[in-house]
């Protein structure tokens, strides 16, 4: 009976804490929305108002509208270019776990734990090595620019080969000694059994480059390319500051991810379940 109140105690005790973290966590988020909805007036008005005195859609036309700032256009050109950076990158992620995780051969776990100890590099580091190789390549201003830095990541590589050590060594021999070539045991065995891996992965990768704002504005030159992350930059203008607009903005960038998480939601619990650190 003791060890039941303490487990309860416990249990309380944890929703308590994660409770006040979810509330200081979505108040900013429903101040975002909240005036989105509001007039420019009430917006820099001061005080946080979270029910619109008035209620108004005048932000979300004035958006979708504006002709110098066309964020359908830079919704449009972030899609693309993380959708193509994740897609890439699970390719090139999944083979090199499968390399360090499945394959056997001479200093494959020093290698790889060498590979991870560059995690510590900071990224900024990259920035004028990277920058001098879209140079030389001619990718300055460029859909290839945005998709093809970040293809070497080394975390993804690291979930995705936690994943791939779980997965039980006679099914990977029995496929051996049927004949199947490591090839047909990576795109048949291995990858439909990490769908949930894969899912976090893509997931990590889309929502780095979708939100990324800092390597778009080094490469970028012309409105072409430009992403979201630089049109809401844009959005605030020279001289004057559009809460509401910026808001307006803001709650519109946030959908594609929302809705994308809302779909890959149930495998994405189970991937970072199922991702630990194996030895």
């Amino acid at each position: 009976m003791a060890l039941r109140k303490i487990e309860r105690r416990k249990k309380r005790a944890s929703f308590t804490i994660l409770t006040l973290i979810s509330i200081v966590w979505i108040i900013p988020v429903l101040w975002v929305i909240s005036t989105s909805f509001k007039t420019e007036q009430e917006a820099v008005s001061g005080g946080i108002n979270l029910i619109p005195n008035e209620f108004t859609l005048d932000s979300y036309r004035f958006i979708f509208n504006d002709t110098n700032n066309n964020i359908l256009h830079y919704i449009r050109n972030s899609l693309i270019a993380a959708g193509s950076h994740t897609l890439l990158y699970l390719l090139i992620a999944s083979m090199a776990a499968y390399g360090y995780g499945i394959l056997k051969w001479k200093y494959r776990d020093k290698l790889f734990w060498f590979l991870i100890s560059t995690m510590m590099i900071p990224a900024v580091m990259n920035l004028i090595p990277l920058y001098s190789i879209m140079i030389t390549f001619e990718w300055l201003d460029k859909l290839q620019a945005l998709v093809v830095p970040g293809l070497g990541g080394v975390f993804g590589v690291f979930l995705l080969r936690q994943f791939f050590l779980g997965i039980p060594k006679d099914l990977i021999e029995s496929a051996k000694i049927d004949g199947a070539s490591h090839l047909q045991i990576y795109l048949r065995i291995v990858l439909p059994l990490a769908k949930p891996a894969l899912i976090v992965v893509g997931l990590f990768s889309f929502m780095g480059n979708w939100n990324d704002y800092l390597w778009p504005l080094i490469v970028l030159n012309s409105d072409t390319y430009r992403t979201l992350p630089i049109g809401l930059a844009l959005m605030q203008g020279n001289y004057n500051i559009y809460y509401s607009r910026l808001m307006a903005a803001t709650v519109v960038s946030i959908i594609p991810v929302l809705a994308l998480f809302m779909v890959s939601q149930r495998f994405f619990i189970r991937g970072i379940t199922m991702t630990g650190i194996k030895q």
